[in-house]
């Protein structure tokens, strides 16, 4: 395997358009627009993951002056399980070895039609660093668990990193926040 990660180019962000519209639900979805116009004035991070100059995936981080959100993570279905995702998680805890590294994932929802999956999720993030953190994101109307590399995140932090990202015109009408529930585990 010789992956790489690097910035999209015009022909890697249409595979990665559409990549992204199969691997994420309706609900979880930025506006992709939204997306492709921060990383193109470097407020966000589009990365095409490639193995020997062939695509395999994709990530998306969003970056602040202490924190780096991968706020997207895919693999192509026909190389899921080939090892290119834990590839790509080592390769961002390089990148960004100076900053807390956190994501959003689906909460562990029982009753949820995809448990298996979320489970085999969680165990893969943990497998590859990441603790769970005692705190939410809820965008839009999904509410998920956190997980991080690097230590605690805190509302504040969260809202120093997203509201440039998203705008206070679109952070006013539909909130993204990290919050602490009042029940914990």
């Amino acid at each position: 395997m010789e992956l790489t990660l690097s910035p999209a180019t015009l022909a890697e962000i249409r595979q990665i358009r559409e990549l992204y519209f199969s691997a994420f639900p309706r609900e979880e979805r930025s506006p992709f627009g939204l997306m492709k116009r921060r990383a193109k004035q470097g407020v966000g991070r589009m990365l095409a993951a490639k193995d020997g100059g062939e695509f395999v995936g994709f990530t998306y981080i969003i970056e602040s002056a202490d924190c780096a959100y991968l706020f997207y993570l895919a693999i192509i279905p026909q190389t899921r399980g080939a090892g290119y995702g834990s590839a790509i998680l080592a390769e961002l805890r390089e990148m960004y070895a100076d900053k807390h590294l956190f994501l959003a994932r689906e909460s562990l929802d029982k009753s949820a039609d995809n448990y298996e999956q979320r489970v085999r999720r969680h165990e893969f993030y943990l497998r590859n660093g990441f603790s769970d953190l005692d705190c939410k994101i809820r965008e839009l109307t999904v509410t998920f668990d956190v997980m991080s590399i690097g230590g605690e995140i805190t509302p504040e932090d969260y809202k120093n990193l997203i509201i440039p990202w998203c705008g206070k015109f679109r952070q006013k009408h539909y909130p993204m926040k990290l919050f602490i529930p009042t029940e914990r585990k």
